[in-house]
């Protein structure tokens, strides 16, 4: 038999649950850990905020038979995958290993969710504030992609997607759940990885299927040019060569090349560079860091190297971009 309760008898579960058994801070700092209440289920979820209004939770939870009236709310754009186990939202929608979910911003309507007592729900879960959408994925000029301005609604019901889960994106969670970093390192590998799983997911609402640039490469080879991408995002500062990078990852370098082209439409090289500066970007709007620090950080030797590929990409300079100028493309 089912227990059956509303949104609102569940968080006030949490909030005692709570009261009682404080959430525990991970060593480093990043992570916040918290407790499942015994009355709902067992396991435990991992919180991290990577930006102000962008958070980032890594779950591992066996419920029992649950079924909960969710209320009329205002939403923030969500983005979920599942490595293991169902929630089924009857009509409204199924989540599961196969159908990941993207949720836009907006008012979400009044919906019951039932998860079942089964195997453990082990996932990631991505809430973040509309902005961000904009910040990551806008054109330009600022307009987002006619295909993603649905999941930026206001006041207007929220829209909802539940794209094919694919290798690639199981790939990445994965290696979110099981992140090697620690402290701020791991942080910046966690920004990386959540915005290419959210790339990822959002791949299939444009309609583009992630194989489409190269149809002769293979889903397990595609997976694996992505792990390489990741691999590069994470080792900034002293990336590994191509053939090294190449080996990490399992495959030829004619391959690795192959797909980069593929899959990114630059070569290895290329990536990186664009990498470093996006990243670049980042640590001298939202940190400190001066910019010669950030230019070691990001791998760069020479600053007046690194000053000049920040111009030519953003159109303003490194010590401009940390005073607030906005780029110029």
């Amino acid at each position: 038999m089912s227990l059956n309760l509303t949104s609102q008898q569940v968080d006030e579960i949490w909030m005692e649950v709570e009261q009682q058994c404080p959430p525990v801070e991970s060593v480093d700092r990043v992570e916040t850990i918290y407790t499942m209440p015994s009355l709902l289920g067992s396991g435990y979820g991992r919180e991290i905020e990577l930006y102000p209004g962008l958070e980032l939770r890594i779950f591992n939870e066996t419920y029992r038979d649950l079924l909960i009236q969710v209320s009329e709310d205002e939403h923030p754009v969500q983005f979920k995958v599942y490595l293991s186990g169902v929630e089924d939202s009857g009509d409204f929608l199924l989540l599961n290993t196969e159908q990941s979910y993207i949720g836009g911003s907006g008012i979400q309507r009044s919906i019951k969710v039932f998860t079942p007592q089964s195997q453990p729900l082990i996932g990631v879960d991505i809430h973040m504030q509309p902005h961000w959408l904009r910040q990551f994925f806008a054109a330009p000029t600022g307009e987002l992609p006619v295909e993603l301005q649905p999941l930026v609604r206001g006041d207007d019901w929220q829209q909802v997607f539940s794209p094919k889960t694919t290798k690639a994106m199981q790939l990445v969670v994965q290696q979110i759940v099981n992140c090697p970093f620690w402290g701020a390192t791991k942080r910046l590998y966690l920004q990386s990885k959540v915005l290419e799983l959210m790339a990822l997911q959002l791949n299939g609402i444009l309609g583009n299927d992630i194989t489409s640039p190269s149809p002769s490469l293979k889903p397990d080879t595609i997976a694996r040019i992505y792990h390489a991408a990741g691999i590069l995002r994470s080792h900034l500062e002293q990336p590994p060569s191509q053939t090294e990078l190449a080996q990490k990852v399992g495959v030829s370098d004619r391959t690795l090349r192959r797909g980069f082209h593929a899959l990114f439409g630059t070569t290895v090289c290329g990536y990186l560079t664009e990498q470093r500066l996006n990243q670049a970007e980042q640590l001298l709007r939202h940190t400190n860091l001066t910019v010669a620090e950030v230019a070691h950080r990001i791998g760069y030797s020479n600053q007046g190297h690194f000053a000049a590929a920040f111009k030519r990409k953003f159109g303003i300079t490194p010590k401009q971009c940390a005073m607030g100028k906005k780029p110029v493309y």
